[in-house]
């Protein structure tokens, strides 16, 4: 068969997005079988008490405030710190009524899981709408398993689970001609995290470009909320986030400071992994990718190189935008005149898939779903938390990454080294490096001079301290 021969789903009208078809559980399937991989990939990490970081304590600290009607403090920031000094993400407030029910870190993960795995949901839907069932579902399997997903699943909670949903029904919905319906669901993304106020400005120019043709009125009225939104941005950077922080946004020097060419091989590997594997280069063809433009920009700029790579969860938002980059280019050029380009687009959906299942079986953090250990809890951490449980609910406790995700919903958790003028009745830290020295009694004394702290006991390399009145 030659590619003009190439079948083709029927043509969507996108003024309308009716797709004319029964209702459809596709999308739904696919993002209940991706929720349940994620819950195990990440209780299981829990479980294994494998972090790199202490952000699912810090979110654990301002959630569990929210709960009980408080200010969102997170001690683990210093003593009394307000999370909305440090990020601008009042919408984690939407937990609280789940952590209230069921405390503990684990909410946050199945409620991070929840978010990413709903988000698969209109994906794969406008992708089935547009190009085709089967089509659909490759895509929607493909972006569930997309590295930048993956990477936010293995790396703690974080307030960007909601961004990812929210930029995927937006684009879903601009996808389908509902002008409204799209700026409406980016609205809250101002309420995510301070940079996102630039993301949504970009949605609504995108929208803004789509609507000129057909619906002038509203394509002004989209830039007009493009323009409101990156003023809202400024402030929040400029005036809110200060407004909780004494000494003002924390994170100037690490947005800035960077040229252009530094970092610049690893910067455009990254680049081609957001691009290439998850789209073929396809999703430079659509004007959604400048939905992406304001992460991109400010990450490559920052003068931090941690936001330059593919690790962490900086890429998660950029994940939503490229997959229906993708449907919305495959769409277009399914309808040129080039039988080669028309060939290679409609098989980029089986193409994407292909790479996506290969990296998850792989080195994604999918691949650990075959391994035995990612169901078990070591006994180890069996010990650690019996060691742990000697610490009495409600006391105040100094303590580093392996620890400290074990205490936030009970006690009052400071970061090593960060108490700030707060003596602790508890010391816990994971000396298994022996960082702390031979004597961590001689170390919690440095922390905390006249302060006497007697070891209370060892597991597994973690030591628990007490206060000596």
């Amino acid at each position: 068969m030659t590619s003009d021969a190439i079948a083709l789903p029927a043509p969507v009208t996108r003024a309308t997005g009716k797709p004319g078809r029964a209702w459809w559980p596709g999308p739904y399937v696919v993002a209940g079988g991706l929720f349940l991989v994620y819950l195990v990939l990440s209780i299981g990490r829990f479980r294994r008490m494998e972090w790199a970081s202490w952000d699912l304590g810090i979110f654990e600290q301002a959630i569990r405030a929210y709960a009980h009607l408080q200010a969102p403090v997170a001690d683990l920031k210093g003593p009394g710190a307000n999370i909305l000094g440090d990020h601008f993400s009042p919408i984690i407030a939407a937990v609280a009524p789940v952590y209230r029910v069921f405390p503990g870190p684990v909410t946050l993960l199945v409620v991070q899981a929840a978010l990413f795995a709903v988000s698969a949901v209109p994906v794969t839907r406008a992708a089935g709408r547009l190009l085709g069932r089967p089509r659909g579902i490759a895509v929607g399997v493909a972006y569930g398993l997309f590295w930048g997903i993956q990477r936010a699943v293995e790396f703690d909670f974080h307030e960007i689970a909601f961004a990812v949903p929210l930029i995927a029904f937006a684009l879903e919905a601009l996808l389908a001609g509902r002008w409204w319906a799209a700026l409406l669901w980016g609205l809250p993304l101002v309420l995510v995290k301070e940079d996102l106020g630039f993301t949504l400005a970009a949605l609504a120019v995108v929208v803004a470009w789509r609507a000129r043709t057909t619906d002038r009125r509203t394509a002004w009225t989209a830039l007009a909320v493009a323009a409101a939104a990156a003023v809202f941005a400024v402030l929040v950077f400029t005036v809110f986030i200060p407004a909780f922080a004494t000494a003002g946004y924390g994170y100037w020097d690490k947005i800035h400071g960077a040229g252009p060419l530094d970092g610049l091989g690893t910067k455009l590997t990254t680049l081609t992994w957001v691009l290439l594997p998850t789209s073929g280069l396809l999703a430079l063809r659509s004007p959604l990718l400048l939905v992406a433009a304001p992460t991109l920009g400010w990450r490559f700029l920052s003068g931090d190189d941690h936001y330059w790579s593919t690790d962490w969860h900086y890429s998660a938002v950029l994940m939503p935008v490229v997959a229906l980059a993708l449907v919305d280019a495959v769409d277009t050029l399914r309808r040129g005149e080039r039988p080669w380009l028309r060939s290679y687009a409609l098989n980029m959906p089986t193409a994407v898939l292909a790479a996506s299942l290969a990296l998850a079986a792989t080195s994604m953090p999918t691949a650990k779903l075959v391994e035995a250990k990612t169901y078990e809890k070591p006994a180890r951490v069996t010990a650690i938390e019996h060691l742990l449980d000697t610490i009495p609910d409600g006391a105040t406790v100094e303590a580093d990454t392996g620890p400290l995700t074990r205490l936030t919903s009970r006690c009052r958790v400071l970061w090593i080294g960060g108490s700030k003028g707060v003596v602790p009745d508890w010391i816990t830290i994971d000396n298994g490096s022996k960082w702390a020295g031979q004597d961590p009694t001689g170390y919690a004394t440095q922390l905390h001079p006249g302060e006497r702290y007697a070891l209370v006991g060892e597991a597994e390399g973690v030591v628990l301290m007490r206060r000596v009145h």
